[in-house]
């Protein structure tokens, strides 16, 4: 189901919490709320749709991934930005790292890890933020 997307800062401020398997049916509505936001969007976190858990979604290549409980366990390349959210109005400046490595569980709660860099990276990153109640 299609959610609004949340702006209020102070909850988007919170730490969120991490995801137990009856959290999982979050993940149909990240889908369906990227989807419908897919022209200005290229990622969000769960509190960005008001659930205050650690569940990111981000389109690569065409391909939509979730990420459960996703943790950053290296960062290589360190660089400024300017990035945009959904959540938000306008540009900020952000740091970012050019290489990233990202441990998760996926859907079907599975442990991952894998390297990402480029403008994927910079989503996990700025998604991950969001999870860490980061506002860029």
């Amino acid at each position: 189901m299609v959610k609004p997307i949340v702006t209020d800062v102070v909850f988007l401020k919170r730490r969120s919490l991490p995801v137990t398997k009856a959290d999982l049916p979050l993940a149909a509505d990240m889908r369906d709320t990227l989807a419908h936001n897919r022209d200005r969007c290229v990622g969000m976190a769960a509190n960005m749709i008001g659930v205050s858990k650690r569940m990111i979604i981000f389109t690569d290549a065409g391909k939509d991934t979730v990420m459960i409980n996703p943790v950053i366990i290296s960062r290589s390349g360190r660089f400024e930005t300017e990035e945009g959210c959904l959540s938000l109005i306008g540009v900020r400046r952000a740091i970012r790292y050019k290489q990233i490595e990202v441990h998760w569980l996926d859907e079907d709660m599975k442990q991952h890890q894998a390297k990402f860099s480029g403008f994927t990276a910079q989503i996990i990153q700025h998604e991950c933020d969001h999870l860490n109640g980061v506002i860029i």
